[in-house]
């Protein structure tokens, strides 16, 4: 199982687009964005996929919102959650909030993915292993990641190039 991640796309529908083009390309069949979606047209480009999300610290949430995501056939996240996807216990969290800590200490999860620094990172000290895609917004690469769960390898890329970057 290949787990696409993308995190803050604050707003930017295009890139977000491209994003999740490349992530299907290379043979996502789940994806996760870690929060700062910041608008209805990026939640828009998660519709039609296999696809969760958090929200984030720059995220407007409200009752149309909700609605809105309930339109689409999204499931509606009530902040950070675990799940379990091909016998991995995975969290996921923007990372601005009081659970991230709770989180990253969790020894009974295998992955934390987040987002919210705009920097990619990949941590494999301790457990769980810790995913930054990096940011899709105000960064100096517009990077995501996939995750393979069957190899345990994480595969970054560069949005704009459409090619694969070293892991941090």
């Amino acid at each position: 199982m290949r787990i696409g991640l993308l995190s803050d796309s604050h707003g930017d529908a295009k890139i977000t687009r491209k994003a999740m083009a490349l992530l299907a390309a290379n043979g996502a069949e789940v994806y996760i964005h870690c929060g700062d979606l910041c608008s209805d047209a990026v939640i828009a480009e998660l519709a039609g996929y296999d696809a969760r999300f958090v929200f984030g610290n720059c995220d407007d949430i409200g009752p149309a919102t909700r609605k809105y995501v309930q339109s689409l056939d999204l499931p509606w996240p009530d902040g950070p959650f675990t799940t379990e996807i091909a016998g991995k216990k995975i969290g996921v969290c923007h990372g601005h909030e009081s659970e991230y800590r709770k989180l990253l200490h969790d020894t009974s999860l295998d992955y934390l993915f987040h987002g919210h620094s705009h920097i990619m990172a990949d941590t494999r000290e301790g457990h769980p292993r810790v995913i930054n895609p990096g940011a899709l917004y105000r960064a100096a690469i517009h990077s995501v990641a996939i995750v393979d769960l069957a190899t345990d390898v994480a595969t970054f890329f560069d949005v704009d190039q459409g090619t694969t970057i070293a892991a941090p």
